[in-house]
């Protein structure tokens, strides 16, 4: 199976729960909104095993016998294989007043016996406010309201509990309430290759935090996600790290599993045999079996059909978007060189950035070198309408720059900021701090297409910040309109969307940046200059 199983299968199985949580599935769950709404529950092949493995737990006189073994399972499938209702399934399992979900001794036979938790508190968490109500939390309240045990709940909107009122499953679009935050006892993430802003991130790292908090119910947090963009930093593309870490012996983590399928790179997506062959594999046996493989085939053919988004999609693979201007596993990974600009090193410095709503910053280059760096930045982590990046942050900033380096030039983007540019080159000189417009098409689309060709041939590099590495990742590419001497279509970049939470700033000063470091080269004069050495003569 190409893809990644991190811890794999082992040859000896370990006791599990998973056979009574299947059965109890089976016997009184539903499936969720859809063609098979309201249909008894049916567990294929693979998500049997994969229940099974999630419930896996120590053997008898181990000295945690019958804890869990994985405190956080992350799932990786294509689009359509029914991943979510496998969350749904699980966190109805675990809501049930009746559900086998937690050791509760031996039987007869040697083989674990399950109970319920007492009190559950199950937050699930959509990656907006909009989708709580149409992913996993939406099938779980369907299996609530129709199954053949929804005598034993009351579903809402927002929350459902068991009828006699105790225990809870809630839908979320942040991190839990702060009074139920250490309440968890199951969580889940839903399409978490979606969360990726700071607020998510925080969130997410929030409740992996809350998991510990309630020892005796033996909590533990599950992920399901379709393939995201690479060097988005989304929440899916860390726990994808981390089990290649794992897989690889750089790091251990005895407590996680994780389960990625997706289709193999030997087959030829441009040939009718070698796409549905992609499609079979990514599906695996079990969803290939009754998916409609001709009609997602026919999807690729069509000529408006974004094929990186089809093949993260329909192939589960981790690809580029095809808006993406700049590569992002190269920038964090080839051209990364952590450390700093030393001292008093002649440098450059980009200014770009909103005074309100998004992010702002400044990013230097170290002339002789081409190595980049985020001199000060600010972000709208929060997302909240009253951000602002104030005078006194700007202008202390860029004091601190020129004390700290031998600042050559200054580039500044001066909309919104244009008091500050004005004081700026009254301060430190007209010829050193340059107002430079972003909104000029000739000029910015040259100086996109410069800095792309320095990350393509190496000659950039950048000290590794993670804020810097996500705003490269963010940027989209934007036609100009324009065609350069040569008759090349420019370009600049934008945000995903006009409201994208997805900030974009820091890569732009980047890039402005870079065009003043070519125009200190060209301009030269920047070198440092040779102290005088005095020998005194006895």
């Amino acid at each position: 199976m190409p893809g990644l199983i991190v811890p794999p299968f082992d040859e000896e199985p370990w006791p599990t729960l998973g056979p009574q949580v299947v059965d109890l599935i089976e016997d009184g769950a539903t499936f969720g909104p859809g063609d098979l709404r309201g249909e008894p529950a049916v567990v294929d092949d693979e998500k049997r095993a994969l229940i099974y493995r999630a419930y896996e737990i120590f053997p008898r006189g181990h000295p945690k016998e019958g804890r869990r073994r994985f405190k956080e399972v992350d799932i990786s499938l294509r689009k359509g294989t029914a991943k979510t209702e496998l969350a749904a399934w699980v966190a109805w399992a675990e809501l049930h007043p009746e559900g086998p979900v937690r050791f509760d001794g031996w039987d007869a036979d040697g083989e674990p016996v399950g109970r319920p938790v007492r009190d559950p508190y199950i937050p699930m968490v959509a990656y907006t406010e909009e989708q709580t109500e149409e992913l996993a939390y939406a099938a779980l309240k369907v299996m609530c309201e129709e199954g053949d045990h929804a005598y034993l709940f009351d579903a809402a909107l927002e929350r459902i509990t068991r009828v006699d009122g105790s225990g809870k499953a809630v839908a979320l679009a942040a991190a839990p309430d702060s009074r139920d935050g250490a309440r968890t006892t199951f969580q889940h993430f839903d399409e978490s290759h979606r969360m990726k802003t700071a607020r998510l991130l925080l969130a997410h790292q929030t409740m992996m935090a809350n998991i510990p908090k309630r020892p005796i119910a033996d909590p533990w947090s599950l992920s399901t996600t379709t393939a995201g963009v690479p060097g988005e930093g989304s929440v899916a593309e860390t726990e994808k790290q981390m089990a290649e870490d794992i897989a690889a012996g750089k790091a251990k983590n005895p407590q996680f599993f994780f389960f990625h399928r997706e289709a193999g790179k030997q087959h030829d997506l441009e040939t009718e045999d070698g796409l549905r062959a992609a499609i079979v594999e990514a599906s695996g046996p079990a969803v290939a079996a009754w998916s409609d493989i001709d009609s997602i085939a026919a999807l690729y053919t069509k000529p408006s059909t974004d094929k990186a988004y089809f093949e993260r999609v329909w192939l589960n693979r981790w690809v580029a978007s095809s808006r993406q201007v700049f590569n992002p596993v190269r920038w964090a990974k080839e051209l990364a060189r952590p450390g700093m600009i030393p001292d008093d090193e002649p440098i450059v410095v980009g200014f770009d950035g909103a005074r309100w709503r998004d992010a702002c910053g400044f990013i230097g280059t170290h002339i002789e070198t081409g190595l980049q760096m985020p001199l000060a930045s600010w972000e709208n982590d929060a997302l909240t309408d009253d951000w602002e990046v104030t005078d006194e942050q700007v202008d202390g900033a860029l004091a601190e720059i020129m004390k700290r380096w031998s600042v050559f030039l200054v580039y500044a983007d001066p909309p919104r900021f244009e008091a500050n540019v004005a004081k700026w080159s009254g301060n430190y000189g007209e010829k050193k701090v340059v107002e430079w417009y972003t909104n000029r098409p000739r000029q910015i689309g040259q100086a996109m297409r410069a800095y792309k060709t320095a990350q393509t041939t190496g000659e950039v590099t950048n000290n590794g910040d993670e804020r810097f590495a996500r705003h490269i990742s963010n940027a989209r590419k934007g036609d100009l309109n324009v065609l350069d001497d040569d008759d090349t279509p420019l370009w600049t970049i934008y945000k995903e969307r006009p409201d994208s939470p997805l900030f974009i700033d820091l890569a732009m000063a980047g890039c402005i940046s870079w065009q003043a470091r070519l125009d200190a080269l060209a301009k030269g004069g920047w070198q440092k200059k040779q102290r005088r050495k005095v020998i005194a003569m006895g």
